[in-house]
């Protein structure tokens, strides 16, 4: 039976020093508050901590050895990162390429623009179709060690070489790593950006179909026989999120983060009972990740003006739409379409209405994953901000183990913990959820399972909740969250 138990999201190195550290930490004060860790990338990488992996076969030093990444696994579910668009330009595969030029074995891994068009020359319009997050065209000029330009495909950050996934030569490097990292006593593997792989000039290069089921058809092949489950990952419309589960595979809820900010910010649930009711099944909820808020997850679900009137609140209280920050060049990496803001932070640091939408995410269908600044009620780190002038390291706070022992002991903090057993230990979560009938700035929400049951009733006017279940002996327990 799948593991349901809350997870954990974090850094290697973000709950003190290193990965021996977070052994600790999760054995010592997290044990009966999560099953699972998605411990974000450990690999040696050249940029956006860790996702420019060098290679895959190898922990960066820095954190630790394998050794601790399988003293964690004996523990708890491990979910790992694989990069499917992308690897390091400082990769061995990359600088061979650029030793060798077309001679390298692993040239064909690579999207030099002479490999996509004749002569190399691709027409402003084909470029201009092409979906990016990025304020610039999706390739970069690298230099070879003969002095022979390159133009290759660079959908991220420079140091980010896509691959062609369609190669043998990408399969059987990228085979390799995946059937490897499987070795690793893992139980879930993240597919970063994997809707970028599927790539043709004259389309906008996203999401292509049928190409990118046969991709994740691919991956999943390689890592069926060890157990592992692939979660891709996705931030764009729920019709996407939903077609992703019809073929099988897991998937994110990244809609429920503002949905419950637009909720709790105006008082009403319409929206947000739409969605638990039609939102898939076989899912990871978040209300806040390594990244941002997600705007583009919630297109259809909130119009326009909603969406702008909650990003206008969470900007007022910090977020990265604050003229400070995303009105100065100064500032890189502060998203368009995500928001960069605790999600503590965005409801003002407001206790009540915090542990509101933790509730909120408790009862929503899939296994709730809580990232490690949001379980410890974290607030934006402007000092953080203002040292790297990274956007996203405002949500990205390094917490040494004094903190934690400090933080742990905070009132907001303990209400979310208690959440998180209940959630844990409750049957009621292996059944069906009832979106009870309310007025609009009340939420009810029922699970049953066999005889079990629980019910949220959450009051968004007066930020208050209560939760009512029962036990096998057919006792009934209500508590205040």
């Amino acid at each position: 039976m799948q593991n349901t138990k809350c997870q954990l999201i974090v850094y290697p190195n973000s709950l003190g020093n290193n990965l021996a550290d977070l052994d600790y930490v999760l054995t010592n004060y997290f044990s009966d508050i999560i099953g699972g860790v998605h411990i974000l990338p450990f690999y040696p990488s050249s940029a956006d901590r860790g996702f420019a992996p060098i290679t895959y076969d190898t922990v960066d030093s820095s954190f630790g050895s394998w050794d601790d990444i399988h003293k964690i696994a004996s523990k708890f579910d491990i979910m790992v990162d694989f990069m499917a668009n992308h690897i390091s330009k400082q990769s061995v595969y990359f600088q061979d390429f650029l030793e060798n030029g077309e001679t390298s074995e692993y040239a064909d891994m690579f999207l030099p623009t002479t490999k996509l068009a004749p002569n190399g020359d691709i027409a402003e319009s084909d470029i201009a179709k092409i979906y990016t997050r990025k304020p610039r065209a999706p390739f970069v000029e690298v230099m070879g060690k003969n002095g022979t330009k390159h133009i290759v495909w660079s959908t991220f950050e420079e140091e980010q070489i896509d691959v062609d996934i369609y190669s043998p030569v990408t399969r059987q490097v990228f085979g390799k790593y995946l059937e490897f990292l499987c070795q690793q006593k893992i139980k879930y593997m993240r597919i970063d950006a994997f809707a970028y792989v599927t790539k043709e000039l004259g389309t906008h290069s996203f999401f292509l179909e049928p190409y990118v089921w046969e991709v994740l058809d691919w991956i999943q092949n390689t890592v069926a026989d060890y157990g592992v489950t692939i979660l891709p990952e996705i931030h764009e419309h729920y019709s996407i999120q939903k077609s992703i589960q019809s073929k099988g595979f897991w998937v994110y809820d990244f809609a429920l983060p503002m949905l419950c900010l637009e909720a709790i910010f105006h008082n009403n649930a319409i929206n947000l009972k739409y969605w638990l009711s039609i939102c898939p099944r076989n899912q990871f909820t978040t209300l806040d990740t390594h990244d941002g808020i997600g705007v583009v997850d919630v297109a259809d679900l909130l119009s326009d003006e909603q969406i702008r009137k909650t990003s206008e609140q969470i900007s007022i209280r910090g977020g990265n739409l604050n003229e400070r920050f995303s009105n100065n060049a100064e500032y890189k990496n502060v998203d368009i379409y995500q928001i960069n803001c605790t999600y503590y932070s965005a409801l003002g640091e407001d206790d009540n209405a915090y542990i509101i939408t933790r509730t909120i995410q408790i009862f929503t269908p899939g296994i709730p994953q809580i990232y490690y600044v949001g379980l410890l009620a974290g607030a934006n780190d402007v000092d953080l901000l203002e040292k790297t002038k990274v956007g996203r390291d405002i949500n990205r706070h390094f917490y040494t183990l004094d903190e934690i022992k400090s933080n742990i002991e905070r009132p907001v903090v303990q209400r979310l913990f208690n959440l998180m057993r209940f959630r844990n230990n409750c049957k009621a979560f292996l059944g069906e959820l009832t979106i009870l009938d309310s007025e609009n700035d009340i939420l009810h929400l029922r699970w049953d399972y066999n005889e079990i049951y629980a019910i949220a009733y959450i009051d968004l006017t007066n930020y208050t909740a209560k939760v009512e279940h029962n036990n096998y002996l057919g006792e009934v327990i209500v508590f205040d969250v």
